[in-house]
């Protein structure tokens, strides 16, 4: 189902040093956000697939960075999503103004910023997932670590940006966890019981990033995009557990 929204944009520019985690050097980061809600019948197959995706990584020479960004505005139609996050509406509208405003939908794939697919679509996913890890990439390195009981302090490394990339980069922080389940009660998947990983629960403009008391720690990372401000193509990427 195609469902338009708005939202404001967010964006945060971060260029700090420090201890790092990075990719293996056969593997490219690729970033995979899927744009879903619990309130949509048609999304959790690729709900499914995007969990595949993250803990097979089968695609080779990519290092498959998945993102579950829920969407806020099937809320209103049945079923309030308890992980829906208005960031995340925000920036599905950010690349419908790059891909077309009715190329705003659930559930929507976009593949490092530059090619939207249906999300579960798999075959079209890896293809786009293999396309992009060929094209060279910023090298990003992060950490994290908490800082007391409910702070994450986040470190973010750049270099390495194509010469090609001739626009103005943001840096932007999220904060993902996995192995989330949910009944629903209502709306087009009434009576089922959906499961979710690498869910976003915090798209963050800052290092420091607050964290909710019942989000499971040990399920947390953090991930790092580089992203172009005016193609809303991404240059580059890392991921991080919580130290």
């Amino acid at each position: 189902m195609r469902v338009m929204a708005a939202l404001a944009a967010v964006a945060v520019t971060i260029a700090v040093t420090g201890v790092t985690a990075q990719a293996p050097p056969d593997r490219v980061p690729v970033v995979v956000e899927l744009f879903t809600s619990e309130g949509c019948s048609s999304c959790p197959p690729a709900d499914a697939l995007l969990t595949r995706l993250g803990s097979e990584q089968p695609v080779p020479g990519a290092l498959i960075l998945p993102l579950g960004l829920h969407v806020t505005y099937w809320d209103q139609l049945g079923w309030k999503d308890p992980a829906s996050l208005a960031l995340a509406t925000s920036r599905q509208q950010d690349y419908g103004r790059v891909f077309g405003e009715d190329r705003v939908y659930t559930p929507q794939a976009v593949i490092d910023g530059r090619e939207e697919i249906v999300g579960s679509n798999e075959a079209a996913v890896r293809r786009a997932i293999a396309a992009a890890a060929a094209r060279p990439h910023a090298r990003v390195s992060l950490s994290a670590s908490l800082s007391g009981p409910d702070t994450i302090v986040a470190t973010v490394g750049v270099t390495g940006v194509p010469p090609e990339v001739k626009e103005k980069l943001r840096t932007l922080l999220l904060v993902t966890e996995d192995g989330l389940t949910t009944i629903v009660k209502r709306g087009e998947n009434g009576g089922r019981t959906l499961h979710h990983d690498a869910v976003v629960r915090r798209l963050s403009t800052k290092t420091e990033i607050g964290l909710q008391k019942d989000w499971r720690r040990d399920r947390l990372r953090v991930i790092a995009i580089v992203q172009g401000e005016q193609s809303q193509r991404i240059y580059g990427a890392a991921a991080a557990p919580i130290q």
